[in-house]
């Protein structure tokens, strides 16, 4: 049972007479219903309400059961339930004067301008609660010309009957509202004992009311307002089941943030699952090492070497500042522009003993596009990627693009670089770090800094680099990197002293295999 199933159990018992014990000294309510008429009575004399056309009488005919006369017709109640016998069954509008508020015009500023009235909205109700703020405010021209002067005081209960249907709050402070919450008045009300019961009970009560369809929710008009059925007890025990309610409204609240968490943990836990198995990836922690494997030092001396080659060939630039990161007496460190320190304090876990620590630089050419200008967009030719679409193609593995250029400007491009199968396109900005990998029949170009590219000349696992772009290590390397920006950026230069755990290269691939069954398992959850 939810949270809210339990409260509404709860406040079905309490309206059923069932919650706390009838006591037979209790006034009747037949004797509070009298008293109830003969007030509305005098504010009718008295011009204060109108009276209606085809007022309402209920009344316990010879048998003990509820009818109801309206006008000459008198007809049985059909009621939802039986209440006890010194309970009665009241229409709302006998029970209640109610009023409806007021939305000035929107458009028309005098009437908010330099507002400091409060003016309570659905937003600003607080379930079960006492309205002390609002978000917006009216003026005194506003008071005049729209609500005549009529504001709302202190005390007075709210709720709402247009899209939100039975939320009600006790007002903390005098105000206007909008016209989707009424204010109500008890007729008869000694110590506000009625309006406490009608706080307590109404949220359940509107529900049984006839309820029409709107875009936004549901609406009570003021017909079903009127005829909504209140099952009435007597004036003290009105008291007795608002103050149970009251004394549940703790373990009820309780029972509520014990829900929620289980909820929240629920709805949480396959990706924080799928968070824990990353992280346990790029420790070296999700699959057992094998010595038999060549160790990841020998790997990174062949991607230096290939780097070197390429570098010769003007196909990539020298690193002005090539790092080298190395182990010495059980400690690591960092040898820059001919300067060594220890990196001990920098490097967030230990990796297994055939692992290594080195910057992304020393693995890929991290690299970004040649400017596009908007003036070359086309609506056909070769694929022109944005953040959003290499976002939507890491999602999805496809994307439905908008944007082209022309196979000229490709072919000008490609002289100077162009993805290649295996390279690593990212995002660069709004969402940083989402990750796709090129495939082998990808031809595109991309938006420059918006979209970074890793190009793989070191034919290091791309799963495994993806995989690692997505653990929690990595996305707290991106966000510490990018805090302080207006916008979220990855910059060439900060990607580049990205500091990266590199398993053996077989054990890459042991790792990726793995995760991948894993995840088959945490999509079935």
């Amino acid at each position: 049972m939810t949270a809210q199933q339990l409260k509404n159990s709860i406040l079905q018992m309490a309206v059923q007479g069932k919650l706390v014990p009838q006591d037979p000294n209790d006034e009747p309510a037949s004797v509070l219903l009298e008293r109830i008429r003969a007030e509305k009575e005098r504010l009718i004399k008295e011009k204060k309400i109108k009276r209606e056309k085809n007022p309402s009488i209920i009344f316990k005919g010879a048998d003990n059961t509820p009818y109801e006369k309206i006008g000459d017709e008198v007809h049985p109640l059909d009621t939802p339930f039986d209440i006890p016998e010194s309970w009665e069954w009241i229409r709302f509008k006998d029970l209640v004067d109610y009023s409806m508020g007021k939305t000035p015009p929107r458009k028309e500023t005098e009437y908010w301008r330099n507002g400091t009235i409060p003016w309570v909205s659905i937003a600003d109700l607080v379930a079960d609660g006492t309205v002390t703020t609002t978000k917006e405010c009216v003026n005194n021209f506003a008071a005049e010309n729209t609500f005549k002067g009529k504001i709302s005081k202190v005390g007075t209960l709210l709720m709402s009957f247009k899209l939100t249907v039975g939320k009600v709050s006790v007002l903390g402070i005098d105000a206007f509202h909008n016209e989707a919450i009424i204010s109500i008045y008890p007729f008869v009300d000694p110590d506000r004992i009625t309006t406490m019961f009608l706080f307590a009970t109404l949220p359940l009560l509107s529900q049984s009311g006839d309820t029409k369809s709107a875009i936004k929710g549901n609406t009570l008009n003021s017909d079903s307002l009127d005829a909504l059925l209140i099952p009435l007890p007597p004036i003290m025990e009105q008291k007795r089941i608002f103050d149970k309610l009251h004394e549940l409204t703790t373990p009820l609240l309780t029972y509520g943030a014990a829900e929620q968490k289980v909820t929240d943990l629920n709805a949480n836990f396959p990706e924080a699952l799928k968070k824990s198995i990353l992280q346990e990836a790029v420790q070296g922690k999700l699959v057992p090492q094998d010595p038999s494997n060549e160790p990841a030092e020998a790997l990174l001396e062949r991607v230096r070497a290939e780097k070197q080659r390429l570098i010769k060939e003007g196909k990539i630039k020298k690193d002005k500042h090539e790092s080298v990161i190395f182990r010495r007496d059980n400690s690591h460190y960092e040898k820059l522009d001919g300067v060594e320190r220890c990196i001990d304090d920098e490097l967030p876990f230990e990796i297994p003993e055939n692992w290594y620590w080195c910057r992304l630089k020393s693995i890929v050419n991290v690299v970004s596009a040649r400017r596009v200008h908007q003036s070359d967009w086309r609506s056909e030719g070769v694929p022109f990627y944005r953040a959003r679409e290499i976002g939507k193609l890491a999602d999805m593995g496809s994307v439905d693009n908008e944007l082209f250029i022309t196979e000229a400007l490709y072919t000008e491009f490609s002289s100077s670089g162009v993805p290649h199968p295996g390279d690593l396109m990212v995002t660069a900005v709004g969402t940083l770090g989402k990750t796709y990998i090129v495939k082998d029949s990808d031809r595109f170009y991309y938006k420059d800094a918006s979209v970074i590219c890793f190009e793989n000349f070191g034919k290091i696992n791309p799963a495994y680099l993806k995989l690692l772009m997505y653990s929690p290590y990595m996305e707290e390397q991106i966000k510490q990197n990018s805090a302080g920006t207006t916008v979220g950026t990855i910059t060439i230069v900060k990607a580049n002293e990205y500091l990266i755990p590199l398993p053996p290269l077989m054990e890459q691939q042991r790792i990726v295999d793995q995760a991948e069954r894993l995840q088959i398992h945490i999509d079935k959850l």
